[in-house]
């Protein structure tokens, strides 16, 4: 039970850290890209694709149009869309792809990583810091080789920390666009 409560802790601790450090203005233009689109697509890789999925959920469930790229059912993107890409390292290959391709097509990218200085977080429109992964120096930056090679840290491992938070924080901005949309909660 100790590494259980250890784990805990330490996850609670990375979500209060975090929400320190949102920036209210780049929160504010991260919204408001979002309110201003046609159709929002989400991307992200392993567990934050797991969360960028829920995201898209959230913002059907509250009359966007959002779609998962990657899904069969997903259309092309286009100029007056935008690609939330939630990413902890902000270098997986098959993200920064997706942002590349948004970009080039004329559409936002809203970037949610722990590294705003990482190649996702420099092509980004709005970049939203959400603090997560720590000593990147010692991670290898290929997403596949990471999890092959199991390195992580032990009491939040796989980039737990930083999914757990995106999670959180994209789910209270649900909350936020609801009541910027007059959905009353």
């Amino acid at each position: 039970m100790e590494i259980i409560n250890s784990s805990m802790d330490a996850i609670l601790e990375n979500i209060t850290d975090a929400r320190q450090s949102l920036d209210d203005d780049s929160l504010k233009e991260f919204e408001s890209v979002i309110l201003h689109v046609n159709n929002i697509f989400v991307a992200g890789i392993g567990r934050s694709g797991l969360v960028a999925k829920a995201f898209a959920m959230r913002l059907m469930h509250i009359g966007f149009s959002p779609y998962v790229v990657g899904e069969t059912i997903s259309p092309s993107i286009f100029e007056n869309d935008c690609l939330v890409v939630i990413s902890g390292s902000g270098e997986t290959n098959t993200v920064v792809s997706a942002a590349k391709i948004a970009k080039d097509r004329g559409s936002k990218v809203l970037a949610v990583t722990s590294y705003p200085d990482s190649t996702l977080g420099r092509l980004a429109d709005c970049c939203l810091y959400v603090k997560g992964r720590i000593n990147r120096e010692d991670e290898d930056e290929n997403y596949l080789k990471r999890q092959i090679h199991g390195n992580y840290t032990l009491l939040t491992p796989l980039g737990t920390a930083f999914e757990l938070t995106a999670l959180l924080f994209l789910d209270a901005l649900v909350f936020d666009l609801m009541e910027k949309k007059e959905m009353g909660l």
